[in-house]
C-alpha cells in the first residue's frame, strides 16, 4: 500500500465508530463498542505501517523534541502519515471516553453530538469544552446528592 492510501485509510477506519458515537448514541451496540479498545486497533496498525519505515526519524523527533526535528519528520510522507494516524487513534480514544462519561453523567446526545464532531475536527477544543460541561454536570450531581430528599414521612414528622 502506498503512503497516500494508508494516510487516507487512517480516518476511513475510524469514521464508522465516530458515526456510531454521534448518530446512534442510544443503541446498545454503540455502548459496547465505545467501551472497547478494539476500534483503535486498525488505526494503530496503519500507524505502524507508516511509522516503521521512518522509525529512525520518528524516534529522533520524539526522543529529542524540537521544531526542526518535527518539520523534518513531516517532510517525509510516512512521517506525516504516521503523525496523522496517531492523531486519529488518539482522537478516537478521546471520543470514546467522552461518550462513556457523557452517558454516565446523563449529558444529552444533542449536546454531545456537536462536541464529538468538534473533537473529530479539533480535538483540543472539543475536549476542553467537554471538560467544562462535565464539570458543570458533576457539580450539579454533587449538589443534588448533598440535598436530602424530603419524603412524605419527613414532612409528617416535622409538623406538630
Amino acid at each position: 500500500m502506498t503512503t497516500r492510501t494508508l494516510f487516507d485509510l487512517a480516518f476511513a477506519l475510524a469514521a464508522p465508530f465516530w458515526a456510531l458515537l454521534i448518530l446512534a448514541p442510544g443503541w446498545r451496540w454503540t455502548d459496547r463498542i465505545a467501551a472497547s479498545p478494539l476500534p483503535m486497533v486498525p488505526v494503530i496498525a496503519v500507524y505502524l505501517a507508516l511509522a516503521v519505515p521512518v522509525f529512525p526519524q520518528l524516534w529522533a523527533a520524539v526522543s529529542h523534541p524540537g521544531l526542526a526535528g518535527f518539520q523534518e519528520l513531516l517532510r517525509l510522507g510516512g512521517g506525516a502519515g504516521a503523525i496523522w494516524a496517531q492523531v486519529i487513534a488518539w482522537d478516537l480514544f478521546l471520543g470514546q471516553w467522552m461518550y462513556r462519561e457523557a452517558r454516565e453523567l446523563g449529558i444529552h446526545p444533542l449536546v454531545m453530538g456537536p462536541l464529538l464532531v468538534l473533537t473529530v475536527l479539533l480535538s483540543p477544543i472539543g475536549v476542553l469544552l467537554f471538560l467544562a460541561i462535565r464539570a458543570g454536570f458533576r457539580r450539579r450531581a454533587r449538589t443534588s446528592d448533598t440535598t436530602p430528599p424530603h419524603t412524605t414521612e419527613d414532612r409528617r414528622l416535622s409538623t406538630p
